[in-house]
């Protein structure tokens, strides 16, 4: 993981960016100076110090930071976890939901801290296979469950307004640890995410 920013190096950064989209501007053949792009270089600048905040942000803290002991040994799901990303290859949104499941080893964390790490990763540049291997080793490094389990499914706007141009495309990634390596487990949570019609 990157090192965390201070508030005065992301301050640095966001107006260095400033300046990089007031020259993109220019390059693309716009005016930066004209009254509706004037702002826009700082608007952008803002946006993605936004949209890439998960690299300031610690996902094994984020999950440590709610621990619980509890003998809960059944599986616990959080599904339609939604999530917004930019694909590393193209800067282009992909986005979907996030189904998360683990089985506890005798610590829990709380539910809201696994939409929290989503958020984490989703907010960095990002290629949805590793980000769902991302999600599942840091449940797995943080609460060392008996298994877990993560789906991702979304949809890429690198698809869709540019290339091949499929409106239609979705895409589905799995990682599965420990007990979810046992293919009747494995199942119990694929059917309630996708059950048969």
């Amino acid at each position: 993981m990157k090192e965390i920013q201070s508030a005065d190096v992301r301050e640095q950064r966001q107006q260095q960016l400033e300046g990089h989209y007031a020259e993109i501007l220019s390059l693309l053949g716009e005016d930066p100076s004209r009254e509706g792009l004037l702002k826009t270089p700082r608007r952008v600048a803002r946006a993605w110090m936004e949209l890439t905040r998960g690299y300031n942000e610690d996902p094994i803290a984020i999950l440590r930071s709610a621990l619980f002991k509890e003998s809960y040994h059944n599986m616990v799901v959080v599904r339609d976890i939604e999530f917004y990303s930019l694909c590393e290859h193209h800067l282009l949104p992909f986005f979907g939901k996030v189904h998360i499941a683990y089985i506890p080893n005798g610590e829990i964390t709380g539910l809201s801290k696994l939409a929290r790490i989503v958020d984490t990763f989703s907010h960095r540049l990002q290629v949805q296979e590793r980000m769902t291997e991302q999600i599942a080793h840091s449940i797995q490094e943080a609460l060392n469950p008996l298994g877990v389990m993560v789906v991702v499914e979304a949809r890429h706007l690198c698809m869709q307004m540019r290339g091949v141009a499929k409106q239609e495309a979705n895409t589905t990634t799995m990682h599965h640890i420990g007990a979810f390596n046992d293919p009747v487990t494995r199942s119990e949570f694929l059917t309630q995410l996708f059950p048969s019609s």
